[in-house]
């Protein structure tokens, strides 16, 4: 019986491209977004890693728009050259940088001396009172200087450490100053920088952004600095008229204070109040007072006009970006926190503005 021939079988299908081949345009797509996802994670992870370097360049842009903002309140008054301007108010700031520690550092050092001896001496009365009321402090209430220095020293691990670390905050400062001196003196060569790094299509928006986002800084920090004047000013004033023990150094400390939000008035409240107390309870509660007033000024006054000169943040959102860079990046993050959430909520609006123009 013949056999029946053997049906051809049908030719493979061609195959497609390789997922994995440049040239396809599945390849290219996939390699894309692997790109990006990675970047996106490297970035975090290095920000992660420099986040102390990171608030420190952000604190020089800061003091970089303190300058900015100096001299354009200069060229009010005087139609000079933006490079002359600015190199008078650098001037003006070395000199009262050298002022500060070639003269005013000395008679501050000895009130910081009377001041802590006074603050110890209140702690322990305090310690006294709340002992006999069943509360014990134990060591650090019979003697808190050394219980703090103990414990300063058992974190550090030694002394050379200590100084390692004021010599660190030191450089810190000046890392912050260069920074935002480079800055002010000509920003268009970083602003350049910026856009060059930003897809063409694209620049006309970032320029209008990083623009934007410079003009908010400058306001900011202009109101902050003002808020200090003000409440250092009312605070030195009142403390000094009802016979608070060294007003001026009090005025000062919390002036500077008030530009760490929330945290700084608290300290700057619990030494004010603990220094009214050690002249009489009369002057403790005057002065009690008088840091109230100053804090309800601020929070009702002078905050609401800042907030409505730069940018309308809700209180939530402010008090929430506080804590959380308080706890990333310490002390430095709570002070930078409200410039942060400001650039950040002109930048987000620029780019919806900017993108439902492009739709």
């Amino acid at each position: 019986m013949a056999r029946k021939p053997a049906t051809p079988k049908p030719p493979p299908a061609p195959l497609t491209a390789s997922p994995i081949e440049p040239h396809s345009e599945r390849g290219r797509n996939a390699l894309r977004d692997a790109s990006i996802w990675i970047g996106m994670a490297a970035f975090v992870w290095l920000a992660w890693k420099l986040a102390p370097m990171l608030m420190l360049i952000i604190g020089g842009l800061v003091v970089a728009a303190a300058l900015q903002g100096a001299e354009r309140q200069l060229a009010r008054i005087w139609r000079a050259p933006m490079q002359v301007r600015m190199g008078v108010v650098i001037f003006v700031l070395m000199a009262l940088l050298t002022s500060f520690v070639l003269f005013a550092s000395y008679q501050l050092a000895e009130q910081y001396a009377q001041l802590r001896s006074t603050l110890t001496a209140q702690f322990i009365a305090f310690a006294d009172y709340a002992r006999g009321n069943g509360v014990d402090f134990g060591e650090a209430g019979r003697d808190p200087v050394g219980a703090m220095q103990h414990r300063f020293a058992g974190s550090l691990g030694s002394v050379r450490e200590t100084v390692g670390s004021f010599v660190g905050a030191i450089g810190s400062f000046v890392f912050m100053l260069m920074i935002g001196i480079y800055v002010a003196v000509d920003p268009r060569i970083y602003e350049r920088g910026i856009e060059w790094l930003t897809p063409e299509a694209h620049r006309a928006g970032m320029a209008a952004t990083v623009t934007a986002c410079a003009r908010t800084l400058r306001h900011w920090i202009g109101g902050r600095m003002l808020a200090m004047a003000i409440e250092g000013g009312i605070m030195f004033v009142g403390l000094w008229a009802v016979g608070v023990p060294l007003a001026g150094l009090l005025g000062l400390t919390a002036g500077l204070l008030a530009f760490i939000p929330t945290l700084g008035p608290l300290i700057a409240g619990i030494i004010v109040v603990a220094m009214g107390f050690s002249a009489g309870v009369d002057t403790g509660l005057w002065a009690l007072a008088i840091f109230a007033f100053v804090q309800f000024l601020e929070g009702y006054v002078l905050t609401p006009i800042i907030e409505k000169k730069v940018v309308d943040l809700a209180p939530a959102v402010v008090l929430a970006a506080q804590l959380l860079f308080g706890v990333l990046f310490g002390i430095i993050g709570v002070a930078l926190a409200d410039p942060i959430v400001a650039m950040a909520k002109v930048a987000l609006s620029h780019r919806s503005a900017a993108t439902h123009t492009e739709e």
